[in-house]
């Protein structure tokens, strides 16, 4: 969301100009991957963590603009909330050492930035949805000052014609309704980046769609919103919901919602951008002056940027991305399944089990997804998202399965040789696999270890808001520590 535009309104004639460019860029994405021109390197990746800003009570500490001026470093951005900014890791290669490194280099830049953070009283922290966040308010006092978040509320909120009302069931279900976007403030997440061909992007994107259920069942850190205990990812349906441009009406008509699964496994990447462009109007209409087609044709890269901000407002769960550098062109799938945290380690055990299975799996000479509907994928993700580590899911082969079942039968095997086949070291791998097998051993995550926590305290006659402070206390303490969320104690 973080793209810098100018202006909030736009006029009939920007959309009518904006729909032909798009045009004008989908066709150059095609003569380009019909030509061949992409970097063909594989297997680099990037890494992108929204982070929560605490006050020393664990409040929601609503200024980032003063954050980020001391921490005074470029791979740091804004978000949508006051209390939310993003740090962007440098990508590089998967093999031999390099999640080790990895690690150590996240944990320096964070240290370094809480330092920074704690200079103006602020601390930082990475949770899918912060525990401790009141109900918002009305109108847009949570946004960060920026024509993008305003003009992107405006959208939305234009397309509606009406409020947004939030129905998330779970334990204690929730019913709010708000003037705005607001709520997708609350929704942080970690986005892993993997740079791959374009004649075998369709079955990287098919693999990690076909993963998400998994992927997110051990790793759910999202249990409360605005005090309510909901469901063990509770950052995937406030997302969805938040953003939703639908009316009821268009809702009943199976109109796609921007936040987006998907309808069907793909052949080429191009499946994405097109269908991207057939099925969601634009948002914010900027348009270049550039002409993608004579960049290309003069021997140039073009930047394709009409193309490239209508994805940015589409939110797949794996998103498709066209980048340029180094005045070279490549695609990358962005995964954004899940939320952030707990503790930087727990982050590089996500990504290591990640990586490890979508390499194992498009390896396959009969290609998994092959052997399961697409239905079955998007059912597995939202049961995963309801009931964490304790759902049950389809898995070829095997039927319905616990995921616990799941992860240490099958999955752990697949991503081990995912990892040998990377390069990655038997001892790097098998550190962040063990975190994993953990996890799926014993029953817990951060999503388990919240809940568990909190009950803990208000079986000590604290109250929800008493409790939720005290949990998150120990959350912060624990994930510095930077040890595995399944060994963190509970009171």
């Amino acid at each position: 969301m973080g793209e810098k535009i100018s202006g909030t309104t736009f006029t009939r004639s920007d959309h009518a100009r904006y729909r032909a460019k798009i045009r004008h860029c989908l066709d150059t994405l095609e003569a380009m991957l019909d030509a061949g021109v992409f970097v063909e390197e594989e297997w680099r990746t990037g890494l992108e963590i929204e982070l929560d800003l605490v006050t020393p009570d664990m409040r929601p500490f609503h200024g980032n603009q003063e954050v980020l001026e001391r921490i005074a470093d470029p791979a740091y951005q804004t978000e949508l909330g006051k209390f939310t900014i993003e740090l962007n890791v440098e990508p590089r290669r998967i093999d031999g050492q390099s999640l080790d490194q990895l690690e150590a280099a996240l944990r320096r830049n964070l240290n370094r930035a809480r330092d920074r953070a704690g200079d103006v009283g602020a601390d930082i922290v990475m949770v899918g949805t912060l525990p401790t966040l009141p109900a918002p308010p009305a109108g847009r006092g949570w946004f960060t000052e920026s024509d993008r978040y305003a003009a992107l509320d405006e959208a939305v909120m234009s397309s509606r014609r009406e409020d947004i009302t939030l129905r998330i069931g779970g334990r204690e279900p929730l019913t709010l309704t708000m003037d705005s976007i607001v709520a997708e403030a609350a929704c942080t997440s970690t986005q892993l980046h993997l740079q791959v061909r374009p004649e075998r992007y369709a079955a990287y994107w098919n693999a990690a769609q076909l993963l998400a259920g998994p992927q997110l069942a051990t790793a759910a850190n999202s249990p409360f919103l605005f005090g309510h205990h909901l469901q063990a990812e509770t950052r995937v349906e406030t997302f969805l919901q938040s953003t939703d441009t639908r009316s009821p009406e268009l809702r009943n008509q199976g109109v796609r919602p921007r936040v987006f699964f998907g309808d069907h496994w793909i052949t080429s990447i191009f499946d994405l951008f097109e269908e991207n462009v057939r099925y969601f109007p634009a948002l914010l209409p900027v348009s270049s002056e550039e002409d993608p087609a004579a960049v290309f044709a003069g021997g140039g890269t073009p930047s394709l940027a009409e193309l490239r901000l209508h994805n940015g407002t589409i939110y797949r769960w794996n998103r498709p991305i066209y980048d340029v550098q180094d005045g070279q062109p490549h695609l990358r799938v962005e995964n954004r399944v899940l939320p952030a945290g707990p503790s930087v380690v727990d982050t590089l055990a996500n990504a290591a089990f990640f990586y490890g299975l979508v390499v194992d799996l498009v390896t396959d000479e009969r290609p998994l997804w092959s052997r399961m509907s697409f239905d079955a994928a998007r059912e597995n993700f939202e049961s995963a998202a309801r009931d964490g580590i304790t759902a049950r899911m389809y898995w070829p082969g095997t039927g319905e399965v616990g995921v616990d079942e799941l992860v240490l039968r099958t999955l752990l095997p697949m991503a081990a040789k995912g990892l040998e086949r990377l390069g990655v070291d038997d001892a790097v791998g098998g550190r962040f696999l063990d975190i994993i097998e953990a996890r799926a051993r014993l029953g817990r995550n951060g999503a388990t270890w919240q809940v568990a926590t909190v009950e803990a305290y208000e079986a000590r006659r604290h109250d929800r808001k008493g409790a939720l402070h005290r949990m998150m206390r120990d959350y912060v303490e624990a994930m510095h520590s930077n040890e595995p969320v399944h060994t963190w104690p509970v009171p």
